[in-house]
């Protein structure tokens, strides 16, 4: 089955962009548009996307509060690509908190918008560029750090949770511990758990909140 992508977007230029971009692949196919982030929910609820592609700012409800409200309503939701014109936006680092699984800017190249919608349909983050790595240590907190502590990573998580920081994929990891993948599932399974993250990206912004992993 192909990846079902969702395009939430108030510019109709950018919808016919993306839309001719991932229709161009055999795996990926555009099942609905949307021009405000308030038409999402009914269309979610219809049209079961894998993954959502949302504007950060729209005029009625903007793609911050549409993917709360999609993550609070809709039974099994899709996954949440934030698309932005400037990487650090804090609109951005609002969505990703409240639970976008990553973000792209609208100038990335076609294959970086095509890698991005399958990376987090396979269920991986997308890389954070320095700017919001630097975004979430601003707004670091002693609670941060207090959770990251009380979560009690083992070293090989501790190690897991530091190069899924870095924009690893599974796969990546493995290779970089030496081990299977399977394993690497099952240590990022456990940090998701520890630190009561939703996804890996909600992770991420955990360890560089508390700390744990500094901005480079």
């Amino acid at each position: 089955m192909p990846i079902s992508v969702l395009l939430v977007d108030d510019e109709p230029l950018v919808r016919a962009g993306l839309r001719a971009v991932l229709e161009a692949q055999p795996d990926i196919e555009v099942v609905g548009e949307a021009a405000d982030g308030a038409a999402v929910i009914p269309l979610v609820r219809q049209l079961r996307p894998d993954v959502v592609a949302m504007d950060v700012r729209m005029p009625l409800l903007d793609g911050i509060e549409a993917t709360r409200a999609i993550l609070r309503t809709v039974d099994d939701p899709p996954k949440i690509v934030v698309i932005t014109t400037f990487e650090n936006d804090e609109y951005v680092y609002d969505a990703l908190r409240a639970g976008a699984d990553g973000f792209l800017l609208k100038r990335s190249r076609p294959a970086e918008i095509v890698n991005a919608v399958r990376l987090v349909a396979e269920g991986e983050s997308l890389l954070f560029p320095a700017a919001v790595r630097s975004l979430a240590a601003e707004y670091g907190t002693s609670a941060a750090r207090v959770a990251m502590r009380r979560a009690a990573l083992t070293d090989r998580e501790a190690a897991v949770l530091r190069l899924m920081a870095r924009g690893m994929s599974n796969a990546e990891i493995a290779a970089q511990l030496v081990v299977g993948t399977e394993t690497v599932k099952t240590h990022v399974s456990a940090v998701l758990a520890k630190l009561g993250a939703r996804d890996r990206t909600q992770a991420v912004i955990a360890a560089y909140e508390s700390g744990f992993v500094a901005p480079a």
